[in-house]
């Protein structure tokens, strides 16, 4: 009789749980139009169109997201027309908060751009992101209508690769705030020059050039705050006054390269310099692969960081004979060093360590195999700060080496720091080939150190 009872009790569970799966409740339709078009507009284009075949409730949400974000650049002409013609013909929203084209086409499609992003133009357009890929590289680049330049609610304006600029006699992006140029042309040399002078509120600057030179690049903007650089294989003038800034970056090869004015703010600097032959042939052929001006170029840019907080330094695989001439400089607000160390710029990590008395973080990663037979030298060669021998590394408290191969040179360098670093918390060497961790532990804990609460950590890595 129990167990009776207790079989009925389980059916009507049973049942009670069953009827409780088919009453489903769609809370996320439920909720209203300006958030569902809120989480749309993370979604490309293509996906949120696709959400219309969900309900009647989310057919219409996709024409109501104030964006378009469209790559088509695996799809041909016709699509195109089709496609995008069809989507911009469908929205609806009253504004457009961002329009992003990325499409691969020739010549005989540029109107068709052009119409498309004039569309899009119309409606208020806040940010324009355009990246054209060529059918064939030797047709003639897009570009970009006067027309264009008259947009006065544009903040942000990013175009990329095959575009030229051609500026008309006066125009002015009084909104622009963030402008990014990749790979783009230019007309002519001033041209670059011109149109960041005609930003008045311009915060963020993001270029790269390869390729085809253009003999000099200035800029002048007091708003400036953040900028990014990349130069390949071209020769070039760069000339910098912004005074506002307070994050840089450059990548590349280095050439002429001046600021005119003492970037005080700056909090953030990252620089990786690609060394390459020199378009003037200025070399000696030594085996150190010595190039005339070089170091100085990579001291003249690295002294005008001397405020960053923040430094990452690349300084390439050339030896920088003349970067002792550093000293006069203090890193006195430099906090944290990632250093990329070659074969030929062990000097240059000293230097900076000799100037930066606040240092409290050091990331050396070394980026060659081998000995070799400019390493770490103690003590510094040249002339060095009245200062130093009361504050070298007496705030550092955490000390990376990558790469480490256990040489001569990479072993006296350990040595320094543990002797140095009076307030050194944590100690982390990775090990790279035939290495065990354990044999690398065992000779660094027999090292003197200035710090007797310093954690040591060794991990293998696999290149």
């Amino acid at each position: 009789m129990a167990g009776s009872v207790t079989r009925s009790q389980s059916k009507r569970k049973k049942a009670k749980l069953s009827n409780d799966k088919d009453i489903v409740v769609d809370r996320i339709s439920n909720l209203p139009d300006s958030l569902l078009c809120y989480i749309l507009s993370f979604l490309p284009t293509k996906e949120a169109v696709g959400t219309s075949i969900l309900s009647n409730r989310w057919k219409p949400l996709w024409t109501l997201v104030p964006k378009l974000d469209l790559d088509e650049v695996n799809i041909k002409y016709k699509p195109l027309t089709h496609i995008v013609y069809r989507i911009l013909a469908l929205h609806i929203a009253p504004f457009l908060k961002k329009f992003s084209l990325r499409i691969k086409c020739g010549a005989r499609e540029y109107f068709h751009v052009e119409t498309c992003i004039y569309t899009a133009m119309m409606r208020n357009l806040q940010q324009l992101q355009l990246e054209i890929v060529l059918n064939n590289y030797t047709e003639e680049p897009f570009r970009f209508p006067h027309r264009f330049f008259s947009c006065k609610t544009l903040v942000v304006l990013e175009l990329r690769e095959r575009i030229e600029i051609d500026l008309p006699s006066s125009f002015e992006f009084p909104s622009l705030k963030i402008l990014s140029l990749i790979r783009v042309c230019y007309s002519d040399d001033d041209c670059f020059s011109r149109l960041i002078s005609s930003c008045p509120v311009l915060e963020d600057l993001s270029f790269e050039k390869a390729g085809i030179p253009i003999s000099k690049f200035k800029i002048c903007v007091p708003t400036l705050k953040r900028l990014r650089m990349k130069f390949r294989k071209v020769d070039y003038e760069l000339v910098i006054d912004a005074p506002a800034l307070d994050y840089f970056e450059f990548q590349g090869d280095l050439r002429n390269f001046n600021f005119l004015k003492e970037v005080t703010k700056l909090v953030e600097a990252h620089v990786d310099i690609k060394a390459v032959d020199s378009y003037d042939n200025r070399r000696i052929g030594n085996e150190r692969g010595y190039e005339i001006g070089y170091g100085d170029r990579v001291f003249r840019l690295v002294k005008e960081l001397h405020n960053a907080k923040f430094l990452s330094l690349s300084p390439g695989d050339k030896e920088c004979l003349d970067f002792r001439s550093i000293y006069p400089s203090i890193f006195k607000n430099l906090v944290r060093l990632n250093f990329g160390l070659e074969r030929c710029n062990w000097h240059v990590l000293q230097a900076l360590l000799q100037v930066a008395p606040n240092l409290e973080v050091l990331v050396v990663k070394k980026s060659y195999n081998g000995e070799n037979k400019l390493g770490w030298m103690e003590p510094l060669h040249g002339p060095t700060p009245s200062y130093t021998p009361g504050y070298l590394l007496s705030h550092l408290t955490t000390f990376n080496f990558h790469q480490f191969e256990g040489s001569d040179r990479e072993v006296e360098f350990v040595k320094y720091i543990l002797k140095e670093a009076r307030v050194l918390k944590t100690l982390t060497i990775k090990v790279t080939g035939k290495l065990l961790k354990e044999s690398v532990l065992q000779k660094l804990s027999m090292f003197p150190r200035h710090s007797a609460t310093c954690l040591f950590t060794v991990e293998s890595i696999y290149c």
